[in-house]
């Protein structure tokens, strides 16, 4: 079985890539699990902080690293949190937590009409073989919703309870994990990236 690093601690992340990288035989362990530090996420967009986040795992263990940068995007801030967004309230003097992140986004989209307030959630993966490799494996998918007013929903994590995804009439914290797990950013990248996967290992 190959040995595989995840660049990231996220306990839900995990057993969503262990289970859909199960079929190739890899076993994959949080970089947490094997003393690597989180890479400082110094890109400026999704796309370079993953293959960031990919290469420092991959130079710190010597495997195959996996990497996931996501967030959300609001249209009426002009993107924002974007590649902040786990760290929004944050920046702005408050604490770096769930509830602080929703609510300064809501703050900051107080008054807002429900039409200026489309948002999708984005998910980037990076693969690499080692830390020189030339030619990473990137995916990117998005999740198109709406922003309420007041958080609904119980589970889900992030910004779930104040996303409304208008064709199913809830919020992703609503969604049952395998009807989430199917639409969302992350679901849609981690079904386009098996296939490459798959071509690049041969397998």
């Amino acid at each position: 079985m190959s040995q595989w690093v995840l660049a990231s601690g996220n306990a839900g992340k995990l057993r969503e890539f262990k289970q859909l990288l199960a079929p190739l035989n890899i076993d994959i362990q949080p970089q947490g699990e094997l003393g690597v530090s989180d890479a400082d996420e110094t890109g400026l967009s999704f796309i370079e902080n993953a293959i960031l986040k990919a290469r420092h795992a991959a130079a710190a263990t010597g495997r195959p690293a996996l990497a996931d940068d996501s967030g959300l995007e609001v249209d009426a801030l002009n993107g924002e949190p974007g590649i902040y967004s786990a760290r929004f309230s944050q920046r702005a003097g408050g604490e770096k937590n769930d509830a602080a992140n929703i609510e300064y986004l809501l703050q900051r989209l107080d008054g807002a009409a429900s039409e200026q307030r489309s948002a999708r959630f984005q998910c980037v993966l990076a693969f690499m073989r080692h830390a020189l490799d030339p030619t990473p494996l990137v995916v990117q998918r998005s999740w198109e919703g709406v922003i309420l007013d007041a958080p609904v929903g119980q589970d889900g994590f992030g910004y779930d309870p104040v996303f409304f995804v208008p064709e199913l009439g809830k919020t992703a914290a609503e969604l049952d994990k395998a009807t989430k797990n199917k639409l969302s950013h992350r679901g849609q990248a981690m079904a386009a990236l098996l296939p490459l996967l798959r071509d690049r290992l041969k397998v």
